[in-house]
Formats: structure tokens, C-alpha cells, sequence
């Protein structure tokens, strides 16, 4: 059994061996794949693992051979999947590894926005608080989570997880998901999107991008957003408008924004996102504590033995 990965950098730069699964066949992984050389390195391969590079209807339709793909991710959209289940391929993808880790550092930017601790840090190392001349001095307002309303959009695992989090620090949580299922056992209610937006001190955006929410987060949602509002995105960049967001944030109708992932990654030079005032802008990184990239590794294991015994696991399509 041939198994490929297409692009394994990003979750083994060299601290998380590929051995779990390179011991299950004959296995090559490509550091990274460009669009040029898709067909002719997955050629042959009877699984195929992909985290971004795109596995189309088109290339599918190429791979006569493919048994199985396995993405290394939770968000699948980087394949077409109903191409996939028409040619009878199984896609599973890796729901639950970094649960822990998007929720911690969803709160690490949040922390960041309301404390301020890196900027005060870098203004002492300037001489500030030295020419302040006070024992305790801040350039920033600084402000308490505690009894702030935070909307979550998106109430899954790595939600309802921030809303953990969130009652922990004595924050009121809001919730929208499309599936409502079970409660989970800290307070909280459920909003329609635009209440939701309006309610909240902070909103968080943790749902899988479909067609229906492409662009949701736009000039008119942004607009029912309270003025001391804060935006937040660790999800998947095309749910917000790129553009919309960038107007809000210089014309200071939000507060702030966090983004972890932008429409196109890596961030084009000209996204006007990177002009924008209160913004962090960080890599893509959420997901990327060891731990949690140990964890990916590990079910995509799991994935692979369930294929090879017939009884394939976290199939989405």
C-alpha cells in the first residue's frame, strides 16, 4: 500500500516524526506540493494525505488508483469531497486534536487585546516606565474579561470549548450553530447571527466554511457590532470579507480584530488587511502546538488502520 503526503511541512518541521504512519506501507512525503506537480506525485499512491493542497474533481478524475485520502486537518474543504464519494474514495478528516489548543489561543488574543501585556513590556524596554517615574503606569485602557458577553459562532468541539474557557472567566456566552445538540453544562444562550453580533462584547468564529457562510462576516454585519467590539478568527479566513473588515477597523466602527487565517494564505501583499489599525495578524498558528500536531498525527494513524481493516473512520463524505 503506497501512501503519499502532498504537503507535510507544517505538521513535521522536524519535532514530529512521520514513523506511526510511515510503518503502515510504502510511504513519501513531499515537504510541500505546487499546484504544477499535484498529478505527478500522487500518481501511483493508493492513499493520499493533503492538509491545503487542493485534490479537485479534475485531479481525482486522474487517479484512477486512489483508494483513500486522509486530511490533515478538520476543515476538508481543500478536497471535493463529492467528487470523491462518486468514485467511491473515502475522506476522513481529523476532528478533535486541537481543541485545546484553538481555545487556548483564542484567549491568548483576547488576554492580549484587553491587558495589553506585550506592548507594555516593549514600552519598558524602551525607557518608559523608567521617564513615567510611577511605580505602575499604562499607555492603553486596560479592562477585565469578567462580565463582558462573548458570541461564539460556531458551537462545536473547539466551541464549546472557548465558552468553557469563557464562563471560567465569569464571561456571558452567546452561541450560534446551525446543529444546536446538547447544552453544555456552563450557562449560556442561543442568538440568531445579527443578535448575536449586536449582543456581543466579543465574537469568535469557530465554524467550518461552507457556501452558505462564505463572506458572511461583511459591511452589514460588522455594522451591528458594538463600537467597543472585538473580532476574532481562528477558523477559516473566508468567512469574513477581507475588504469590509479592513474599512471597519479604519474607520473605528470595531474596536479590534484577531485573525489567525485570512481569505488567502499565505496574506497577499496588497490584502488591505495589513494597513489596518488594531489588528494582530498571525500566521495561521492556532493549531500548531506540538501537542495538538502529535495528536493529528496519531488519528491520522487511526485513519489509516480503520481504511486498511475496512471500517474507515471520520469519513465526511
Amino acid at each position: 500500500m503506497k501512501i503519499t503526503v502532498l504537503d507535510g511541512y507544517t505538521l513535521n518541521p522536524g519535532d514530529n516524526p512521520w514513523d506511526e504512519v510511515a510503518r503502515l506501507g510504502e510511504f513519501t512525503c513531499h515537504d510541500r506540493t505546487p499546484p504544477e506537480r499535484i498529478l505527478e506525485r500522487a500518481r501511483g499512491a493508493d492513499i493520499l494525505l493533503t492538509n491545503k493542497t487542493p485534490l479537485s474533481a479534475e485531479t481525482l478524475a486522474q487517479l484512477p488508483g486512489l483508494k483513500f485520502i486522509g486530511v490533515l486537518a478538520t476543515g476538508f474543504n481543500i478536497v471535493d469531497v463529492k467528487a470523491a464519494r462518486a468514485r467511491g474514495i473515502p475522506v476522513s478528516n481529523v476532528p478533535i486534536y486541537g481543541t485545546d489548543a484553538v481555545a487556548e489561543y483564542v484567549f491568548a488574543l483576547l488576554l492580549n487585546h484587553y491587558r495589553q501585556p506585550q506592548f507594555h513590556s516593549e514600552l519598558v524596554r524602551l525607557g518608559e516606565w523608567n521617564r513615567a517615574n510611577e511605580w505602575s503606569f499604562w499607555r492603553t485602557p486596560l479592562a477585565e474579561l469578567a462580565g463582558r458577553t462573548i458570541g461564539i459562532v460556531g458551537f462545536g468541539r473547539i466551541g464549546r470549548r472557548v465558552g468553557e474557557l469563557a464562563a471560567a472567566f465569569k464571561m456571558k456566552v452567546l452561541a450560534n450553530d446551525v446543529f444546536q445538540g446538547n447544552p453544555p453544562s456552563y450557562p449560556f444562550a442561543w442568538r440568531s447571527i445579527p443578535e448575536l453580533f449586536a449582543e456581543s462584547d466579543v465574537v469568535t468564529l469557530h465554524c467550518n466554511l461552507t457556501p452558505e457562510n462564505a463572506g458572511m462576516v461583511n459591511r452589514d454585519l460588522l455594522g451591528r457590532m458594538k463600537q467597543s467590539a472585538y473580532l476574532i478568527n481562528t477558523s477559516r479566513g473566508p468567512l469574513i470579507q477581507d475588504a469590509d473588515l479592513a474599512e471597519a477597523l479604519r474607520t473605528r466602527r470595531i474596536a479590534g480584530a484577531a485573525l489567525d487565517v485570512v481569505t488567502t494564505e499565505p496574506v497577499a501583499p496588497d490584502n488591505p488587511l495589513l494597513q489596518a489599525p488594531n489588528l494582530t495578524l498571525t500566521p495561521h498558528i492556532a493549531w500548531a502546538a506540538l501537542e495538538a500536531r502529535r495528536r493529528l498525527t496519531a488519528i491520522t494513524r487511526d485513519n489509516i488502520v480503520a481504511f486498511l481493516a475496512g471500517k474507515p473512520i471520520n469519513v465526511v463524505n
